[in-house]
Order: C-alpha cells, then sequence, then structure tokens
C-alpha cells in the first residue's frame, strides 16, 4: 500500500497541467540568486554580484517597516514585464510586424488571500504599442502571451489580466 502511495505521489511531478507528461526542455540560461535575511535581508545575484544586488524591505502593507528597498511582489512585476516586452518582440517578428521602440508593459502584482486562507497573487499587465492599429496590437499581445514563460508559469495558477493600449 505505502509502495503504491509513493508511486502515486512520484507521478504527480511529471504531470504539466497544460496536458500531458513534462515536455522536453533545453534549458538555454539559468539565473541563479539567493536571499538572506527574511523580509528585510537582500537578493543578490550568485553569478555575478554586479547584475542584482538589492536590499529588500517587507512593505507596510504587510506589517513591514516599508522605506528603501524592494520586495518579492516588485521583483515579479518587474520580471513579468521584462519578459512580457521581450515576448513580444518575438511575436512581433513571427508576425512579420514591428514593434515601436516605445512600446511598454506595466505589471501591478498584488499579493493577497484567497478564501481558504492561502496566499496568492493577482497580476494586472498594461501593454503600450503606440501609434498601432487595435486589431493588430491584440493580436500581437495574445502572441505574446503565448510565448513568454511568466505567462505559462502562472497560467491557471494566478488571475492575470491584460490591457492593450495604441
Amino acid at each position: 500500500m505505502i509502495n503504491n502511495l509513493v508511486r502515486s505521489l512520484l507521478s504527480f511531478r511529471s504531470i504539466n497541467p497544460l496536458g500531458g507528461s513534462m515536455r522536453a526542455f533545453s534549458i538555454m540560461y539559468t539565473a541563479r540568486c539567493t536571499a538572506t535575511g527574511d523580509h528585510n535581508g537582500r537578493v543578490v545575484c550568485d553569478d555575478d554580484r554586479s547584475h542584482l544586488d538589492v536590499k529588500l524591505t517587507k512593505p507596510k502593507e504587510l506589517g513591514g517597516l516599508g522605506g528603501s528597498g524592494t520586495n518579492p511582489e516588485e521583483l515579479f512585476a518587474a520580471g513579468y514585464s521584462a519578459c512580457f516586452l521581450a515576448a513580444m518582440g518575438l511575436a512581433a517578428q513571427n508576425l512579420k510586424k514591428s514593434l515601436p521602440s516605445a512600446s511598454s508593459v506595466s505589471a501591478a502584482v498584488s499579493i493577497g488571500k484567497h478564501d481558504n486562507g492561502n496566499y496568492g497573487f493577482k497580476v494586472e499587465l498594461t501593454v503600450k504599442i503606440p501609434n498601432a492599429k487595435q486589431a493588430d496590437a491584440d493580436a500581437l499581445v495574445k502572441a505574446a502571451h503565448n510565448i513568454c514563460p511568466y505567462s505559462h508559469a502562472t497560467r491557471n495558477n494566478i488571475d492575470v489580466k491584460i490591457k492593450t493600449i495604441t
């Protein structure tokens, strides 16, 4: 009986919510960072500290002192917005469209509690593509949402709303 339970639990490791078992994965780049010191510590990039070395400060809204420094929610917003903008560039290439250099992605990441008491996130992305036709901008954003690794990671896990402005 215990062997069956262990076997069942181990089989969950290979389940992908996008369907079936985990797909083959070819690593292109690995970022390694370490956080120390709780909410009032630091996050540093392990391979080169000049890439990332930031002070962590717990927001007042979460019971902290606030002040200078950043927090995991801001880092998540920064990562998601940057990744989505890069995905838009790739999507534009795939669609044979140009992406204006003034294009931007802003991410608002909210932390809160679900009705079951567990913590969770909500994300709102605001995408600006100046001087684009709305239909072209919407197609580009849809394609980027299918490319962006953050979008893959959050899909069916986090409520993500995307607003496109031309």
